[in-house]
């Protein structure tokens, strides 16, 4: 081993104790004095020793010499040949270097262990870094640096979507500001008098369904196994009956029988000479084209659903309104319906007719003088234009099949539906007070000794009682056989003197309107009771219980005992009456939302039920309540869970002092809470939806309950309006939203 001189150990030796005691003094490890014009250290003679020292020490890194080294190198090398006062410096000392290797003599020894020097150097503080760190760990004087997420972009994608959400929730709300402050607040003006419904009235017309394209020539009709090229006329009647092969309709003979008979009004002569028999023909191909468009249609892209989407929209902006007093309002049913093959309710008679194209010269206009006449379709002209302000339709045409009058009206949100709806409700409160009289009065009657007014008062009676509708007389074999009060057959009721405790009971079995069936069993007071007795005495069971009553002559007594009462408005009356009562009996201020609703649902329910508003009960019902009790299961085991929890928090917390633990057993309490309020929930909705599955809530909400009772009741125990009325009845009924107060009162 290289030894060292004694005038380098005395130099080390100095060193060392100036460095010592430059870091007890500062704690930092002093620099070399530089010289100002050549940059070097001002001992130039100690530095070469240093150096020499350096080379010697790489050479052999477990001399005594190498470990005093490790404690005296410097953040800056004292080598003044690895101090670089300009780049110009650094590059002449490279092309130094390569001229050399060229030369053959290789880079110089000094050069190399400067080199190496300057790696152990960096080595050497690496290892002390990670060294004073652990030792930091391990005094736990280190803190744990806060994780940072693993992607930048999630922490980004999330505040992206919450700063979507935020403004599209402050765009809705910008929204209804907008429409809350355009909405027409026709309630607050004066109302029309002398039976006016408008002053101005301006739109374009009934949009009317396009033209019929006929059939590719690869799909074909077969009669008696033969193809047959039919007419256009009758190919599109032909293909009515196609499209609906896969249902029961085209399986009933009346239906079928009807069909044909129409069809082959619309074939040419040879068409009728040659098609003579319904079971003979082939309509499978046809059928199978329209199954294919319907699979098409379900296929479509979701640009290809947008294109239709905008078509329909631009229909909309063009038919779709008018100007009603200088208001844009929106129109019902702008759309003339397409023709088609009738189909009725129940076992109609008429099934299977032909409902005919409608064309401009059957339509009548309605609009105001000094507005714009609607255009008729090229080539064409209307029936009639007339400018009457007493009703409210803008456009009329009568159907072929029943010989009705179909009407193009304004929509439910509209001034004039408002208006009447208004109108109607404020007749009916009018009843409120009056109908003690009235009952009086028949009560009285049914001790007449006319027939005439003990029919009425019997009908009346169950009018009022029973919520029957009146009944309209219809002509022989016109329509379904569906009845109302008025025109009920003997056949209808079966009489009981005693009946499960109770006497004098009339049962009821007929179909009402939309051939629903209407059966009840209903004990009567017994003078009644006998009157039906007379009533009946020597008749067949298909002759007219009331066989002196119509319903124009009960409504024409009505409207003599109070302006604009009709049997109509008792049941108005009685459904409206009957909500308001049994909320009161059934809400309670201190049940939970979904209490409430419950509350608000049976109450519309026994209104339902009064009015005999029924429904089949759906298809998917018995798997969706499978899905909801499944559902409540899993949340059960969620709530017995988080009991556990809490109940183990509250071992925890008493035993410690810990706040720690304390907060803890909020968050249990807080999660048992949260599971119980979900669970309350899930229960009360399934037993809502059991309730109502064969009950039809809506028709009854939205057309014999006086809104503004809903209305206050949702004021009165805090119930959000929406959960009661979604947002098309909440424009429906905006009149009563805007004017009612909590103490309103039917």
């Amino acid at each position: 081993m290289t030894q060292l001189t004694s005038e380098n150990k005395e130099v080390m030796v100095k060193n060392e104790k100036i460095e010592e005691t430059s870091e007890i003094t500062t704690g930092v490890k002093p620099k070399k004095a530089r010289s100002k014009a050549t940059g070097k250290t001002q001992n130039g003679s100690k530095a070469k020793a240093q150096k020499k020292i350096k080379g010697q020490r790489s050479e052999d890194p477990d001399s005594e010499v190498d470990c005093t080294m490790r404690l005296t190198v410097k953040e800056e090398p004292d080598n003044a040949d690895f101090v670089t006062e300009k780049r110009g410096k650094k590059r002449k000392r490279l092309k130094e270097e390569e001229e050399e290797e060229e030369a053959g003599e290789g880079p110089s020894k000094s050069r190399k262990s400067d080199k190496k020097l300057v790696k152990k150097k960096k080595r050497t503080e690496e290892d002390g870094e990670a060294a004073s760190e652990k030792k930091r760990k391990s005094e736990g004087k280190l803190k744990k640096p806060k994780k940072e997420p693993k992607e930048s972009s999630d922490l980004d994608k999330v505040k992206r979507i919450k700063e979507e959400r935020e403004a599209a929730r402050a765009l809705k709300l910008k929204l209804k500001e907008e429409e809350e402050q355009q909405r027409w607040r026709w309630w607050e003006e004066e109302r029309y008098e002398d039976g006016v419904k408008w002053r101005f009235l301006e739109h374009k017309g009934p949009y009317f369904p396009p033209e019929y394209t006929p059939v590719p020539p690869d799909v074909r009709f077969y009669y008696d196994g033969k193809p047959v090229k039919l007419s256009p006329r009758a190919e599109e009647v032909g293909l009515f009956f196609a499209q609906m092969l896969d249902h029961e309709y085209t399986t009933k003979e009346v239906f079928r029988s009807n069909f044909f008979r129409d069809w082959r009004k619309e074939m040419n002569l040879e068409e009728r000479t040659l098609i003579a028999d319904l079971n003979k023909c082939d309509f499978g191909e046809l059928h199978a084209m329209h199954k294919s468009k319907v699979e098409a249609r379900k296929n479509m892209t979701k640009e290809e659903k947008q294109v239709i989407k905008d078509a329909n929209q631009k229909i909309v902006d063009e038919f779709g309104f008018c100007l009603l007093d200088h208001h844009k309002e929106r129109i019902g049913n702008f759309k003339i319906e397409p023709p088609g093959l009738f189909r009725g309710r129940g076992e109609h008679p008429k099934m299977g007719m032909l409902k005919k194209r409608i064309q401009p010269e059957d339509v009548i206009i309605n609009c105001s003088k000094d507005s714009r006449i609607p255009e008729p379709p090229a080539g064409h002209r209307w029936k009639e234009v007339r400018h009457d302000n007493t009703v409210t339709w803008l456009v009329s045409w009568t159907e072929n099949v029943q010989g009705s009058v179909k009407y193009i009206m304004l929509n439910a949100n509209s001034k004039l539906k408002g208006e009447k709806d208004w109108e109607k409700y404020e007749v009916a409160r009018q009843l409120k007070s009056r109908v003690g009289q009235i009952r009086s009065q028949y009560l009285e009657d049914l001790k007449s000794k006319q027939m005439v007014t003990r029919q009425r008062a019997v009908a009346l009676y169950f009018i009022d009682k029973l919520a029957l509708r009146a009944g309209n007389e219809k002509e022989e074999g016109e329509s379904a056989d569906t009845v109302g009060c008025c025109s009920l057959r003997v056949e209808h009721i079966t009489l009981h003197d005693t009946l499960a405790g109770e006497s004098c009971v009339v049962e009821f079995d007929f179909l009402g309107k939309d051939s629903i069936r209407y059966y009840n069993k209903v004990p009567v007071s017994k003078r009644v009771f006998k009157n039906l007795k007379l009533f009946m005495e020597n008749k067949q069971p298909g002759d007219d219980l009331f066989d002196r009553l119509s319903t124009s002559t009960l409504n024409k007594h009505l409207s003599s005992l109070m302006p604009g009462l009709t049997a109509k408005v008792f049941r108005t009356y009685n459904a409206s009456i009957t909500l308001q009562q049994q909320l009161k009996e059934l809400s309670n201020m201190s049940d939970s939302t979904a209490e409430k609703l419950l509350s608000y649902n049976r109450a519309n329910r026994a209104v339902a039920i009064l009015c005999n508003h029924q429904r089949a009960p759906p298809k998917s019902f018995d798997q969706s309540m499978a899905n909801l009790q499944s559902k409540i299961d899993t949340r059960r085991e969620q709530m017995a869970q988080a009991k556990r929890e809490l109940k183990q928090a509250k071992k925890d917390a008493k035993e410690s002092s810990d706040p720690k633990l304390m907060t803890v057993l909020e968050k249990k309490r807080k999660a048992v809470a949260r599971c119980k309020e979900q669970l309350l929930r899930m229960e009360v909705q399934a037993t809502d939806k059991e309730e109502n599955k064969q009950i039809a809530l809506s028709t009854s909400k939205l057309n014999y309950l006086d809104p503004r009772i809903s209305v206050a009741w949702c004021k009165n125990l805090d119930v959000p309006l929406d959960k009661v009325y979604n947002k098309t009845q909440r424009d429906k009924f905006a009149w009563a939203v805007h004017m009612t107060e909590k103490d309103f009162e039917f």
